[in-house]
């Protein structure tokens, strides 16, 4: 039972947990491609009115409540298409977008309302798109989303239901040929369906969200890796450009550490690299992204210009100097050291790429210099 408590609160703090840089990066992608979606579905719904209007299954009222929120739904969805084709990254768009999809299905439900209350409530038709509105925050990486999607459509088909009854004089004014009648029962257990497939939507987020840590953390060290950099630069870019803030990579190698896996063995050789990365951490401020690119090299990403990076690195080389890793209670302390190059932008570089190669150079120099040193320019 206590392992099932952990799994559940584990499971609900990270939904309700900001995602990441890369979970970030990804629900950029996740938008744009609901806003075609989004797009596509409401240029196929102009269909449904069409094909009522042409069997003549129709009324008045509904047809012109259903060509009024396709006409309006199309035109929204052309605009946020265009929002999500921007260079910039909108943090409020997906709360906007979906915030929009929970309250057209809603609005135009109401407008039902005028020709049948009973068709306000039961139209299976608009009414599932409230669940299609929650299924499509899993594309977005984002466990708030997806709860607040779904709490969203529960209090707004809660509303209306609670308005609808309240309107009804004679429970025949509930009843519809074509819909059947509105119950209470019937509103219950739909709103429940909407709670069931939050549900289902967010185990699915929490799910991408576990393989995405996976494949974008270093299990060794528990840092970063080369694909959550990669994923991760073009914000943090965007960010300086925005700004005129300063942006500095620093690439890290860890001195003859291959001699320790050779002398010592490769469980000692995890426990020192695991030391030399604890002692790196120490010196991270906000902003700072510690990654592990392989074996003994890593890439530090601040938000700093040259100077002031060199500084920082200079801290960490001398802490990790003065800081020898011991490997048991008879071994001798293992001294650890390291290099390092540094490029900055836009100076050296307008892009990850070119970054990396600069300062593969600057480290390169270093190494040639007698190493345990950090050169910047």
């Amino acid at each position: 039972m206590n392992i099932i408590g952990l799994g559940l609160r584990e499971f609900w703090q990270r939904l309700r947990a900001p995602p990441d840089a890369l979970m970030l990066e990804i629900g950029v992608g996740g938008e744009l491609l609901v806003a075609k979606l989004r797009a596509g579905l409401s240029l196929a719904l102009l269909l449904l009115p069409l094909v009522n209007i042409a069997t003549g299954e129709y009324t008045p009222s509904e047809g012109i409540a259903g060509m009024f929120g396709v006409i309006l739904a199309v035109a929204a969805s052309q605009a946020l298409l265009v929002l999500a084709h921007q260079q910039r990254r909108f943090r409020w768009l997906p709360w906007l977008t979906t915030s929009y999809d929970v309250s057209l299905t809603t609005f135009v439900l109401a407008l039902l309302a005028p020709g049948s209350l009973a068709a306000s409530l039961n139209s299976m038709v608009v009414w599932a798109f409230y669940l299609i509105a929650i299924c499509m925050t899993a594309l977005r990486n984002d466990g708030r989303l997806t709860l607040y999607t779904g709490a969203l459509a529960i209090l707004q088909y809660a509303a209306l239901a609670a308005v609808v009854f309240a309107l009804a004089r004679a429970p025949e004014q509930l009843a519809s040929a074509d819909y059947g009648t509105a119950r209470v029962s019937t509103v219950l257990q739909r709103l429940l369906l909407i709670g069931v497939m939050t549900a289902i939507t967010a185990t699915v987020v929490y799910r991408m969200q576990r393989l995405v840590e996976l494949s974008g953390t270093d299990g060794l060290t528990g840092l970063p890796n080369r694909t959550l950099l990669v994923h991760h630069f073009p914000g943090v870019l965007d960010g300086a450009r925005e700004n005129g803030g300063s942006l500095t990579l620093g690439l890290v190698n860890l001195d003859y550490f291959r001699r320790i896996n050779d002398e010592a063995g490769p469980a000692i050789g995890d426990h020192a690299l695991r030391h030399a990365v604890g002692v790196l951490r120490e010196s991270l401020e906000g902003g700072d992204l510690l990654v592990r690119l392989g074996g003994e090299e890593f890439a530090l990403l601040m938000p700093l210009p040259a100077g002031r990076a060199w500084e920082r690195l200079e801290t960490m080389r001398r802490d990790l100097a003065t800081r020898p890793f011991v490997p048991g209670q008879d071994a001798s302390p293992l001294r650890l050291t390291f290099s390092a190059g540094l490029a900055s932008w836009p100076q050296d570089g307008a892009d990850l790429s070119q970054l990396m190669r600069r300062a593969d150079l600057r480290l390169s120099q270093a190494k040639l210099e007698g190493r345990n040193r950090v050169v910047a320019r």
